[in-house]
């Protein structure tokens, strides 16, 4: 089964700037969208960003958009969420998820997860 390791969290002050990274040891990495997700304490896991298996951005939502970029190097099996203007709502875990196709989207649509990695937006 193919895992994901994600990196790159940590503290950072509001207006701040996180690159968070996730790598993948499947053989089938570039045949699958990628999503990055969050959950914060007492809410919903949700999905905050999605991009096709050739690197096509199919998804942000709404509070991140113009914030955040999500990319891919399908060479290193990694995907990366670049996150800036933090705020102190962004606080939260963040996950990397494989999809189940070329295109997934949606949070039914991902199957494999890695572990987490927490990012806090001090005020």
């Amino acid at each position: 089964q193919a895992q994901l390791v994600e990196s790159g969290g940590g503290l950072v002050q509001a207006g701040g700037s996180l690159r968070l990274s996730c790598r993948s040891s499947s053989s089938t990495f570039s045949s699958y969208a990628m999503g990055w997700f969050r959950q914060a304490p007492g809410k919903e896991r949700e999905v905050v960003a999605a991009i096709s298996w050739g690197g096509t951005p199919l998804y942000y939502s709404d509070s991140v958009k113009g914030r955040f970029t999500i990319s891919r190097d399908n060479g290193e099996n990694t995907v990366y969420l670049q996150m800036n203007s933090l705020k102190p709502e962004d606080t939260a875990v963040y996950y990397c998820a494989a999809g189940k196709s070329g295109w997934s989207v949606g949070l039914t649509d991902f199957g494999y997860w890695g572990q987490g990695t927490q990012v806090t937006v001090s005020s």
